[in-house]
């Protein structure tokens, strides 16, 4: 099934509970306010930024990819970003690209893909090949088209 990344909160609790660290605990060790952003991440009703998910990597001795809702063999362009522990802004500043461009290929959403330059761009910011990046556009596309296709209930 395609489906755009995000945070795994089974893997992140899991990934938590295997080092006996209570939730404030590695509020704590991470940097965020509170346990409460913790079990909000753990539950699913919201997911750390990029470098609060670097740090969580960090901390609980995982890969970011690890904690991630992804097949770590398949990364979409966000699965990848996440990775490289930047915001879509960072990357659209860092590649020289408007991050309304870069949202829409990290979306899925399209008319023109990006140029080569583009691409070498962001694979060099996001510190993967061009490969990665065409793989992962593509990723991206084919899930937007699922959803698109899906029958509304």
């Amino acid at each position: 099934m395609l489906m755009s990344s995000g945070v795994d909160p089974t893997a992140l609790r899991a990934a938590r509970e295997r080092l006996g660290l209570t939730q404030h605990q590695l509020a704590r060790l991470v940097g965020v306010a509170g346990g409460e952003r913790i079990s909000r991440w753990e539950l699913g009703l919201d997911e750390p930024r990029p470098d609060s998910l670097a740090r969580l990597a960090g901390v609980l001795k995982t890969a970011v990819v690890e904690l991630l809702d992804v097949d770590p063999e398949r990364r979409d362009l966000r699965a990848l970003r996440y990775c490289a522990g930047l915001s879509a802004a960072e990357v659209a500043r860092a590649t020289h690209i408007s991050t309304r461009s870069y949202a829409r290929w990290e979306s899925g959403c399209w008319a023109r893909p990006p140029s080569a330059d583009n691409l070498r761009a962001i694979a060099r910011t996001l510190n993967v090949s061009m490969g990665d990046v065409r793989e992962a556009l593509d990723l991206a596309q084919r899930a937007e088209r699922s959803r698109q296709s899906r029958p509304e209930a």
